[in-house]
């Protein structure tokens, strides 16, 4: 599909998928852009890939997606899960960007949580304590209070092993790479990814400016929708 508006790509980060950048979609599109915003594989009402996925698999289906869809010489914009996705297309693809839009993006190696090293080392030995007498009030409390809600717990089939794959690669040797203009949004209230992780990427990618929305947690596309589709309208205009 050609067009002679300015295109943005959005990438979804873990979750629901497309639907929660419905309202920033709307907003960027009043102002006279054209954006594209896929279910990615396993969210949304795409269905899961039939073995477990690396982020590398997410790049080539970007890559086919863009190919099919023409959106060539485009804005990329990764949140969460998605800035991963959106990092390595970067330095893959870089041809094929006007520019990098960065959402508190994963990928550092400062992300890896307690639980999540709890996810990745401990739970695949948790079955192995079936034999114990209290076996199932320490899975109930591993899981409930130790885990609690992590995206890991969420997701269910090949999900599972894609969500330990991605978590266990550190982009970080990546960013100094990418030279095309990049913004790079977070949340100064960020729970889920400190915003310590958006100054390092802004150290670390050479022509980059970094923007923090102040009261705003993990999710901007649904806390303020208006202002992030105004940084990124900002953005693209220069």
């Amino acid at each position: 599909m050609l067009t002679e508006k300015p295109t943005i790509l959005i990438l979804h980060g873990w979750g629901l998928g497309s639907v929660l950048w419905q309202k920033t979609k709307e907003t960027l599109e009043a102002n006279g852009y054209f954006v594209f915003v896929p279910d990615l594989p396993g969210f949304g009402k795409e269905p899961p890939p039939e073995k477990p996925w690396a982020v590398d698999d997410y790049v080539n289906w970007v890559n086919d997606y863009d190919n099919k869809n023409k959106p060539s010489n485009f804005f990329l914009l990764g949140h969460s899960f998605g800035g991963r996705i959106a990092i390595k297309f970067a330095t893959k693809y870089p041809e094929k960007l006007k520019g990098l839009i960065l959402v508190s993006a994963a990928g550092l190696e400062s992300e890896k949580s307690v639980k999540e090293i709890s996810v990745s080392i401990l739970a695949p030995y948790l079955s192995k304590l079936a034999f114990l007498p209290g076996y199932n009030f320490l899975r109930e409390f591993f899981y409930r209070f130790v885990l609690k809600k992590t995206d890991y717990l969420k997701a269910k089939g090949t999900m599972k092993e894609t969500f330990k794959k991605a978590i266990g690669e550190d982009l970080t040797p990546l960013l100094g790479t990418i030279k095309i203009p990049t913004l790079i949004i977070w949340g100064e209230n960020d729970k889920t990814l400190p915003v310590t992780d958006g100054y390092l990427m802004n150290k670390k990618i050479e022509n980059s400016r970094l923007e923090i929305m102040k009261g705003v947690d993990h999710t901007p596309q649904i806390e303020a929708p208006d202002l992030l589709a105004q940084k990124i309208i900002e953005f693209i205009k220069g």
